[in-house]
């Protein structure tokens, strides 16, 4: 008799669970982006919250927790209730070097969230005051040579791909750069703009618009290919002596851990139809980054597991002294 009652408790609360997870969302979704607004995260964010109020049927509200790299918005959304209302649209880049970049953290990057799909990679873009001498990557390596350590570089965050990617041009250019951070993309575009620091290793999005404007030059590409956005400027990788270099960053969605499985389908089925729509495919041409990628949370968890053992070992290489 007893193990009859178990049994139908189990298949009450599975019908429960499974009602609940039909019934989702029931209230507007809060979509925490871990960094200030005005730079990729932001953009791109913003680009996927309207199109998914739509498919969802409930308000998808952008929540900008900027500051640590990224590391207060995750640990908000670890932090969450796992019932599908907080997600969080996040760089991997980031969010898989802050272990290596900082001593401690209040959340576990594997064990406090539950992938749930990819959404594109972006390239970044160097870009530099109009002021700044260097017209062009190798004028700006001549003069970094010349004059070591006295050429400051803006990059959004400690342990960012825009940090890493100044120490990785560092590394295999053989010259000596300072680097200065900052708390997100917003900020550190702003100084470069005021021409408080001289260049900035930038996403393409935000920067776009600087550049068409003379405001800031393009100096080169730190991707695999050439941006349909600025087909003129060349990638670092066509520098013979940097034919190996190339960062980029990698968007992705994340839950807390433990949410449902039926919630994290829902969500998963929702992001990919609106990232492979027409519309959100030509925003993210004009943000300069990739195809939309929409993959399982298999695949976004082994791809984190990847990145995270890479990038570390790309943290010791670069020298960054934890935080």
């Amino acid at each position: 008799m007893i193990a009859i009652r178990h049994l139908t408790c189990l298949l009450l609360c599975a019908a429960a669970f499974g009602a609940a997870a039909q019934s989702y969302p029931a209230k507007p979704v809060r979509m925490v982006v871990p960094w200030p607004p005005g730079g990729t995260n932001d953009i791109l964010g913003r680009a996927l919250a309207d199109p998914l109020t739509r498919t969802l049927g409930q308000q998808v509200i952008v929540d900008n927790r900027g500051g640590s790299n990224g590391i207060i918005g995750a640990e908000v959304v670890a932090r969450s209730a796992p019932d599908g209302y907080t997600i969080m649209f996040h760089s991997i880049t980031s969010h898989v070097t802050n272990p290596a970049v900082y001593k401690k953290l209040n959340y576990d990057t594997i064990n406090d969230f539950a992938p749930i799909t990819q959404i594109a990679w972006v390239p970044l873009v160097i870009v530099a005051h109009p002021s700044f001498p260097p017209k062009t990557l190798r004028e700006l390596i001549a003069l970094a040579r010349a004059k070591p350590g006295q050429i400051n570089y803006a990059s959004f965050g400690v342990g960012s791909m825009s940090h890493l990617a100044g120490e990785l041009l560092k590394g295999m250019g053989k010259i000596d750069l300072t680097h200065v951070p900052y708390k997100g993309g917003g900020p550190a575009l702003v100084d470069t703009l005021a021409g408080h620091v001289p260049i900035y290793f930038s996403s393409i999005a935000p920067s776009l618009p600087h550049i068409k404007a003379g405001k800031l030059r393009a100096l080169a590409l730190t991707g695999p290919a050439r941006s349909p956005q600025l087909p003129d400027v060349p990638m670092v990788k066509e520098t013979p002596e940097l034919k190996a270099y190339e960062a980029t960053i990698m968007y992705a969605i994340w839950a807390p851990a433990k949410t449902p499985p039926d919630v994290i389908g829902r969500l998963h089925g929702a992001i990919v139809k609106v990232i492979h729509t027409p519309e959100f495919r030509q925003r993210l041409e004009r943000e300069g980054a990739s195809e939309p990628i929409g993959n399982t949370p298999e695949q976004v968890a082994a791809t984190i597991r990847a990145d995270m053992e890479k990038l570390t070992r790309l943290v010791k290489v670069a020298g960054v002294e934890p935080q």
